[in-house]
């Protein structure tokens, strides 16, 4: 077999986090397989490759951890992100009865009131943060509520969902401790004996509890499984909001455009988490010697299936750096796909929706006044977009 071809590059640098598409884009005129050697994986960076991957969980498994590090996916055993098929889809059925789309459509109403209020507040102001005063509004009254912690645990699900993705990543990479100290403390909490009894009734929440009570799961499962409502349904909407405006801001001809043809919201929508994916990569296991175009990977080796990368991959997308809101792009991979696709998807474009829909008729443009992206290891996003809206 041949030689893969290698990388020193370090993917988890400040400079990378802030701007890595000229390396994903080297990475993929490399070959289908490229050895990080600073770290010891093999990233799949081209789109055609990254789907293979995400569909062959029989090759590249789940059920060790997505993650970087062994605390890391010793926290995720028994949720549904850390597991294959048939417990995978045993154990997601129970998760998203809750966010099923049939349900989410139930929410529709309550987001586009809430959106519609929200933004009238903001546009008559002139001024925000997107990332604060917009994008982090549904997430922490809306969604919070649906999943029923008792307020203390409301308080600590942004931190909690942060520390997920920052301490996914290797050990001797900046932020994992800390992030991986925060993480202990939300396994110590979901597995309190006395949560049970303190969450909303009929919440998100509750339902795994019953579910343990008619025997559908264990209690440690339960308890695990919880992490599915408290860490991705918060940030990566967050940050998936705070892109879709910063892409706007920066293309005030596609938002015209949007103006004019608002039927387009569900493509811009999905092309700003194509072009700017809120999780970066993921990882699966090789559960033998397996080979991709060619490319050997060894079994037991950590594979990166690197979203933002395949995303931008000039040999599946037209011209893919370009903002492009009529692109047929329902394809990309920003949600994952096949088994793993992420399981509140249609919560996550219920809110996007709501808040692209609120602002369509009230603002004529963004006008971008500071911006600073966020320090996190797997998720791109700002944890500052200061604009001001014109009418």
């Amino acid at each position: 077999m041949p030689e893969l071809p290698e990388s020193s590059v370090d993917l988890y640098s400040d400079e990378i986090l802030e701007q890595p598409y000229e390396f994903y884009r080297d990475l993929r005129n490399s070959g289908p397989v490229v050895y990080l050697a600073r770290y010891g994986f093999y990233a799949v960076p081209r789109f055609a490759d990254v789907r293979a991957v995400l569909t062959n969980w029989q090759d590249f498994s789940s059920a060790q951890g997505i993650a970087m590090n062994e605390p890391m996916n010793h926290a995720l055993m028994g949720t549904v992100i850390a597991t294959d098929p048939p417990e995978h889809k045993r154990l997601r059925r129970i998760l998203e009865k809750p966010i099923a789309a049939k349900e989410v459509v139930a929410l529709r109403q309550r987001m586009t009131r809430q959106a519609e209020g929200l933004a009238q507040t903001l546009v008559r102001r002139g001024e925000f943060d997107v990332a604060t005063d917009l994008a982090q509004f549904l997430p922490l009254t809306v969604v919070s509520e649906l999943v029923g912690l008792p307020e203390e645990g409301r308080q600590k699900m942004l931190s909690w969902a942060a520390a997920a993705f920052d301490g996914a990543v290797p050990l001797n990479v900046p932020r994992t401790e800390e992030a991986l100290r925060t993480m202990g403390e939300m396994v110590a909490y979901t597995t309190d004996a006395t949560l049970a009894e303190r969450v909303r009734p009929n919440g998100w929440a509750a339902g795994l509890y019953h579910a343990a009570q008619i025997g559908e799961l264990t209690r440690d499962q339960a308890s695990a499984m919880m992490q599915g409502y408290l860490t991705p349904s918060l940030d990566t909407t967050i940050f998936a909001t705070t892109n879709l405006i910063w892409l706007f801001a920066q293309n005030p001809g596609q938002w015209e455009e949007l103006r004019r043809n608002p039927e387009l919201v569900p493509r811009a929508i999905n092309e700003a988490i194509r072009l700017e994916s809120p999780i970066q990569h993921f990882s699966r296991v090789a559960t033998g010697d397996v080979s991709i175009e060619g490319a050997p990977i060894p079994a037991g080796a950590r594979v990166l299936v690197m979203y933002g990368s395949a995303n931008r991959d000039e040999r599946h997308y037209d011209v893919p750096e370009r903002f492009d809101i009529h692109r047929s792009n329902n394809d990309h991979l920003g949600f994952g796909h096949a088994n793993h696709m992420c399981a509140g998807m249609n919560l996550a474009k219920l809110e996007l929706t709501a808040l692209v829909e609120a602002l369509l008729p009230r603002v004529s443009r963004f006008e971008l006044l500071r911006q600073k992206r966020s320090r996190n290891n797997l998720l791109r996003g700002f944890e500052q977009l200061q604009v001001r809206v014109h009418h």
